[in-house]
């Protein structure tokens, strides 16, 4: 008995009867004042990143193709130039990668020219060509593929020699702003290239940046299909939405179907382990045959694998009944709360389209944060440098490589043949750039933390929506007229501070996270298994430790919401409270877990059966209106439909179990505050009542004593 009593104590004690509590406290103050000031000073310092960013950053240079001296293509000067041709493309093939030529821009070994048209026809400079001038074999033939500046008396000897006008031609394809070849071309005999490295090289560029050609397919099957997407994603909101009003009829079957369904596939797999160790057994295949062995397919052929299996699913069926059998009163609980926050919802369904707000709040924080990196990273004074593609020739080796120099003046009569002025990159001298990787995580910290205070936001607002709705004596009359809005303001008002507070435990636990996973992609290459298994180690831990103060934060906010106290005494009074009721805790968590999983998998598994159906013309008869569209890519609007389902019915759920946690913890503090007397009536439901074996001595109608 004593044990008993200091184990209790050892949780806290239980909340006292406070005769003035109804609901969520109205009267409060702001809590975690410094923590709130601290974030707005973060918040005015990200702004303030922001636009040193736009003023120092410079995208275009990612959005926008350069030619060799570094202007862009497609605006100013080359407006009607939107491409960028490369003389000889094939030596950033077989140099460098795609990802690196669209990201760096001009650092191929060849020059580049801005164009108002990619080449259509196959080309190649004759040995008669040779002697006449540029004029003749270029202007005159509207080839306008020259550098800027290149006379039209030059010769075109002089002119091929310097680099100055390709050799050959291509019929090419725009793609991400430059000319590639097609797969399709005749390719001309060329010196130094052969025709199989050309081959190649156009095939691995039209697989890799054919992106036009794939984003217009796309653009097309959007269009149309896209009103057939949102009918898809209209049936997955009614989906979500029915399921969740009709919880309050069909949860009790429904956990009972779902459990037994869990059973009987528990218990195939002993049967089908059972089997596997028979046949295997009779014919004497044992892991001391195998051996150690990396091929771990192997191992299903061993009676040693399929014994374990058996022993592990043996226990897990045996554990799943003694639950059904010694926890039945508290799934029967858990089932009653679960039909509770399905009336919760259906009396306040503002609630189910909250996530929208925070939708879009998520959105802004993820694109200024984008905004800013691109800005920030592309900040700095363009640097020009001279180079020659074989410095080793006669006349080069006077010329001082990568010193600077000014595109606009070319050399163009350099004792060094192909000798030209291009753009290197971007200097890092100023103090922005050499400020560039505090300022890029500076930014990091603000995306994680901002995106973490308003989920937190969301579920305090809605955890002050549903605690109005269990502490109303008489439902629906007592519920407030505007619970979300009357919570989304209390909350905005009073606990700014508090949800920053949380939310930054919360992003320094992310951040080494994301740390370590740097750390270890760096040291992937090493083959210290020691070092691979400690970092193993402390990501398994700082993952836990991740989840551990999610689910804190949550019913931490839970509390600030109801009680209007600071985050630690909160968090501290939530912890005890749980810890007091962990076996039921327990049993609420993985009830309420596999009914949403349940309702997750019907959702988006019918929205997806029928688009699949739906969009491969498998579905007859349904007249000449409702058609299914001639697609590109049918797999494209039935992802579509599959991605939007899932987050549809995962912000619809997460409402619901955010209820369903709000609704537990208030029934946690009803049981330990009233005992059913005429002063001290229970809040919660007839149906916990009677699971309970508990009633209110109150007469039905009666009101309650003040």
């Amino acid at each position: 008995m004593g044990g008993k009593q200091d184990q209790n104590e050892a949780y806290g004690k239980p909340a006292k009867y406070d005769s003035s509590f109804r609901g969520p406290i109205k009267n409060r103050s702001c809590t975690d004042i410094i923590c709130c000031v601290l974030f707005f000073l973060f918040i005015l310092g990200y702004i303030a990143v922001g636009l040193v960013a736009w003023v120092y950053g410079d995208p275009q240079q990612v959005l926008y193709p350069r030619n060799s001296t570094g202007a862009y293509c497609g605006i100013g000067e080359n407006k009607d130039k939107p491409y960028l041709l490369y003389f000889n493309i094939f030596s950033c093939v077989l140099t460098t990668n795609i990802i690196g030529i669209t990201q760096n821009g001009p650092e191929c070994p060849t020059p580049q020219v801005c164009v108002s048209s990619c080449p259509e026809f196959p080309w190649t400079v004759e040995t008669a060509q040779l002697s006449q001038t540029v004029g003749q074999v270029f202007y005159a033939a509207n080839r306008n593929f020259c550098l800027p500046g290149v006379p039209g008396d030059m010769q075109v000897l002089q002119s091929l020699r310097q680099e100055l006008c390709p050799s050959f031609l291509l019929p090419s394809t725009p793609a991400l702003g430059r000319c590639f070849p097609w797969s399709n071309s005749t390719v001309p005999e060329l010196p130094g290239i052969s025709n199989t490295s050309i081959a190649q090289g156009i095939s691995g560029l039209l697989d890799s940046l054919n992106a036009r050609d794939i984003s217009v397919r796309i653009f097309e099957d959007f269009a149309q299909s896209w009103y057939w997407i949102l009918i898809a994603l209209g049936v997955a909101l009614v989906l979500s939405l029915l399921f969740i009003l009709l919880l309050r009829l069909v949860a009790g079957p429904l956990v009972f179907v779902l459990i037994i369904g869990v059973l009987g596939v528990l218990a195939y797999g002993i049967y089908h382990s059972w089997e596997e160790y028979r046949v295997l057994r009779d014919k004497g295949a044992s892991i001391s045959q195998l051996g150690f062995t990396t091929n771990l397919s192997a191992y299903s052929s061993v009676q040693e694998t399929w014994l374990a299996a058996l022993i592990v699913l043996a226990v897990l069926e045996g554990i799943l009944l003694l639950i059904l059998i010694f926890l039945r009163q508290r799934i029967r609980i858990a089932i009653a709360l679960l039909e509770e926050a399905s009336r919760a919802v259906g009396q306040m369904m503002s609630t189910m389209f909250y996530p929208l707000f925070t939708f879009v709040l998520l959105l802004v924080c993820i694109a200024y944060w984008a905004m800013t990196a691109l800005y920030l990273a592309t900040s700095g004074q363009p640097q020009y440098v001279f180079w020659a593609p074989n410095v080793s020739l006669s006349g080069c080796e006077k010329v001082l490589m990568n010193t600077s120099c000014n595109p606009m003046d070319q050399p163009v009569n350099s004792s060094c043949p192909g000798l030209m002025c291009v753009f290197q990159g971007y200097l890092s001298t100023g103090l922005v750039q050499r400020s560039l990787f505090n300022l890029q995580i500076y930014g990091v910290l603000g995306l994680f933390w901002t995106i973490n205070w308003v989920l937190a936001l969301g579920q305090c607002v809605l955890a002050g929506a549903f605690a109005s709705f269990y502490w109303a004596f008489h439902k629906p009359r007592d519920i407030p007229t505007f619970p979300l809005s009357s919570a989304f303001i209390r909350t905005l008002r009073y606990h700014t501070g508090s949800l920053a507070f949380g939310a930054l435990i919360l992003t320094l636990v992310q951040i080494a996270r994301v740390i370590l996973e740097y750390i270890d992609h760096k040291l992937r290459g090493t083959q210290n298994p020691m070092a691979r298994c400690i970092m193993c180690c402390f990501k398994c831990c700082l993952w836990c430790l991740e989840k551990f103060i999610k689910f804190l934060n949550r019913n931490a906010y839970i509390m600030i919401a109801v009680y209007g106290k600071n985050f630690c005494v909160s968090a501290k009074n939530a912890f005890m409270l749980l810890m007091r009721n962990i076996v039921r805790v327990v049993v609420l968590d993985k009830v309420t877990d596999l009914l949403l999983f349940f309702g997750k998998l019907l959702v988006v598994g019918g929205v997806g059966v029928l688009s699949f159906f739906f969009f491969t013309g498998r579905i007859q008869g349904l007249g000449k209106d409702i058609e299914s569209p001639q697609l590109n890519y049918y797999w494209l609007p039935i992802m579509t439909s599959i991605l939007g389902a899932y987050v549809i019915a995962s912000g619809f759920f997460s409402v619901f179990g955010m209820c369903v946690d709000t609704l537990f913890l208030c029934f946690l503090e009803d049981l330990e505050r009233n005992d059913g007397s005429v002063d001290r009536p229970y809040y919660m439901s007839k149906a916990l009542l009677k699971i309970l074996g508990k009633k209110n001595e109150m007469p039905p109608g009666d009101k309650r004593k003040k």
